[in-house]
């Protein structure tokens, strides 16, 4: 969810803000860049992300081929189900080498695109003398002509899209109850639509941009008129996001409605936190078309009222549910004795007898016990995204700062670009730490030589397990899987 809502100029002349119309493309490929330093952090600490954005879809096709082969073999059960997810599990880590989204990759295709973007726009403004509009269409006809081109070094790149493109169109399928039919439940959610969704929310001002240059495409070479329906659709554009996400919230709810599940209630709070992030919207974008002095006070304070509101919402929500933080904050009000800044490990001479803490740190008491991350990260993370939910608060000093709104715009832009990168790291550490838990009953069975493959696979992974540092051999492993189950 952005850190702010607030929407660039619109009217003007009729080649467009060359601020406003750069910033689109100029933040997609910051985020791109973002992405391959998550992708690099997730292998560092041995997070296979690829997993846990896939866990729920795997699931999903087990449940079907559950059903085909109903009549069958029974006897298959949970080992059955267990070996599918870890066949799977691999298919997804050893696919092909060749096409593999990897940190250096992304880096150098986010450089690059960069270094397209200023190519573009100096060779059609300056030395062809066109406009900015026309330098921007520019720029996505080159990059769709060099991603289409039959290239094997950029298979990965054509791959990568089409998985975006696939999952784009799952989130508008219709998952809700009025298409489930009879008493049947409606198809949950996958995380990597929730986690697609989240990204898309942050990207929302580069959705009003979008519905901006078609607008000012569409009145080219006239400048775009001051009327209420010409800020409202680039304005239902960049609210989309927060629509989809609601929705995929307002389906959760109805399979725990349908479930009896006593946390359903929490998939309706989600939805209402998305809803805050459209108030803004809609005042900002209102504001744009107000010519009184006195009524745009008003709604400036009432502008700022909504964002307080929903940064405020929004930070709780991140901290508490989507990394799983402070959920019990009696465990440490007042904070144990036992709380020690930096613990120490205590080392033993046995071989086959992991390494223990004396105390827990400061942080793993106050935020959860499992951090894998580190408790310097993790609050660096946690204080970072603290500040960037309230960016919008430079708004006060914008005329001091900036040069124009659509300046600050961009700059709350990349900010927010930044916020969601950091976000992405515990959110996926959070899913991943679930998801081994859900897996304990699976973990029984788990043969010896699954267990060679437990340091990498999260499927079969404890989450007592979940330490940077490779075991020894495969029989200490196995020690310690087998402890950590209860």
């Amino acid at each position: 969810m952005s850190s702010g809502q607030e929407v660039g100029e619109i009217f003007g002349s009729g080649s467009g803000p060359a601020t406003a119309l750069l910033r689109s493309p100029t933040v997609i490929i910051a985020s791109v860049g973002l992405w391959g330093m998550n992708v690099y952090l997730f292998r560092l600490f041995r997070i296979d992300y690829v997993k846990v954005l896939m866990l729920d879809l795997i699931k999903e096709r087990e449940a079907q081929s559950h059903t085909e082969h109903d009549d069958g073999n029974s006897s298959v059960g949970s080992h059955g189900s267990s070996s599918t997810r870890r066949s799977s599990g691999k298919m997804l880590q050893h696919e092909n080498k060749d096409n593999e989204v990897t940190a250096y990759r992304l880096i150098i295709f986010s450089i690059s695109l960069l270094g397209l973007l200023h190519f573009s726009t100096i060779l059609y403004i300056n030395i062809l003398n066109g406009s900015t509009i026309g330098a921007i269409f520019v720029f996505y006809t080159a990059v769709a002509v060099g991603i289409a081109l039959p290239i094997e070094g950029t298979r990965w790149i054509r791959l990568a899209c089409g998985t975006v493109g696939h999952r784009a169109l799952e989130l508008v399928n219709p998952r809700c109850f009025c298409f489930s039919g009879g008493n049947v439940v409606p198809r949950a959610i996958p995380f990597v639509d929730v986690f697609f969704a989240d990204a898309m929310c942050s990207l929302s001002k580069v959705f009003f941009d979008w519905g901006m240059l078609w607008h000012l495409a569409w009145h080219y070479p006239e400048p775009v008129p001051t009327e209420l329906h010409s800020i409202l659709i680039p304005s239902v554009a960049a609210s989309l996001p927060y629509l989809i996400r609601a929705r995929q919230c307002l389906v959760m709810y109805t399979i725990g409605f349908m479930k009896n599940d006593p946390k359903k209630y929490q998939h309706m709070l989600n939805a209402i936190k998305y809803t805050t992030s459209l108030w803004p919207l809609c005042v900002s974008a209102y504001e744009k078309t107000v010519d009184s002095a006195e009524e745009k006070a008003t709604l400036e304070k009432i502008l700022i009222a909504l964002l307080a509101i929903n940064s405020t919402y929004s930070l709780a929500w991140d901290i508490v549910m989507d990394w799983g933080m402070m959920q019990n904050p009696q465990q440490f009000m007042p904070v144990p004795e036992t709380c020690v800044p930096n613990p120490t490990p205590t080392h033993n001479n046995s071989a086959s007898t992991p390494k223990a803490l004396p105390a827990q740190s400061c942080a793993h008491t106050v935020l959860r016990p499992r951090l894998r991350f580190g408790a310097f990260t993790s609050v660096f993370i946690l204080l970072v995204d603290t500040i960037l939910r309230y960016s919008w608060l430079l708004r006060f000093y914008e005329h001091n700062l900036f040069p124009s709104t659509d300046m600050y715009i961009l700059c709350t832009q990349f900010l927010e670009a930044v916020r969601r990168a950091l976000w992405n790291l515990l959110r996926v550490e959070w899913e991943n730490i679930k998801q081994n838990r859900n897996k304990e009953a699976d973990e029984d069975e788990v043969d010896v030589s699954s267990i060679e493959d437990a340091e990498y696979d999260p499927f079969i992974k404890s989450p007592n397990s979940m330490e940077m540092t490779p075991r020894a051999n495969g029989v200490q492993k196995k020690e310690r899987h087998v402890k950590s189950i209860n």
